[in-house]
């Protein structure tokens, strides 16, 4: 299969059951992991209204973040500040969806095999059904859609009933392998202004996500 134009929604929600299990809290530094990934995601999903766009502007990174990410997070709050949102909405429309298709396609399996619907998004399914998540019936969306991904990785990493192993060869199986590449492209698009921040942040929060997985081994 080619390239699709659609737009994602959040496609997988946690079961009852895995819910229901998430009853320790997680650590603070998990806490700005998630937090991290569900930005990711919404911002992948759907171009940014004023009201996150204002949230962006405010952007503080604290003391404890690094170098290169307090550059990206400066970067993304440079980007909202110059941002309206005519403008990020014909601006997504070229990236991701387009005449046909967008500059960029931005699915698990395209990067991977150059085509949609291919073997990494089944197998990605399975590990989606081992982990509880359901897929939302009125979504038709892949579920290898970056998005899709940053949104699962961040309801993974909030749940502390899932071992860190768990996440961690999640993380290396399905975003490890491509979701750097993805990034970068999108840093470097032609119809790219807004989104080359979000691209950036995407890249260096996705090093610092690596080093961190790999340390707790």
């Amino acid at each position: 299969m080619h390239a699709s134009s659609a737009k994602p929604t959040r496609p997988m929600t946690p079961s009852a059951e895995t819910t229901a299990s998430a009853e320790t809290e997680v650590g603070p530094e998990d806490q700005a992991r998630a937090q991290v990934y569900a930005l990711l995601g919404t911002l992948l999903a759907r171009p940014p209204q004023e009201q996150l766009l204002e949230a962006l502007r405010q952007i503080e990174p604290g003391p404890e973040t690094g170098n290169d990410m307090a550059a990206a997070w400066g970067s993304l709050k440079q980007a909202a500040a110059r941002a309206e949102t005519a403008a990020i909405m014909e601006e997504y429309q070229e990236l991701f969806i387009g005449i046909g298709r967008g500059e960029l396609v931005p699915y698990g399996s395209w990067y991977v095999t150059g085509f949609l619907m291919e073997k990494p998004l089944a197998e990605l399914r399975q590990d989606l059904k081992r982990f509880g998540f359901e897929r939302q019936e009125d979504v038709h969306e892949p579920e290898d859609h970056a998005a899709a991904l940053c949104e699962t990785m961040s309801l993974i990493v909030s749940n502390p009933q899932i071992e860190f192993s768990r996440q961690r060869e999640f993380f290396d199986k399905h975003l490890g392998s491509w979701m750097g590449r993805f990034f970068g492209d999108l840093t470097a698009a032609r119809a790219a202004s807004f989104y080359r921040a979000v691209g950036l942040l995407g890249e260096r929060f996705l090093e610092v996500e690596k080093a961190y997985l790999s340390m707790l081994v």
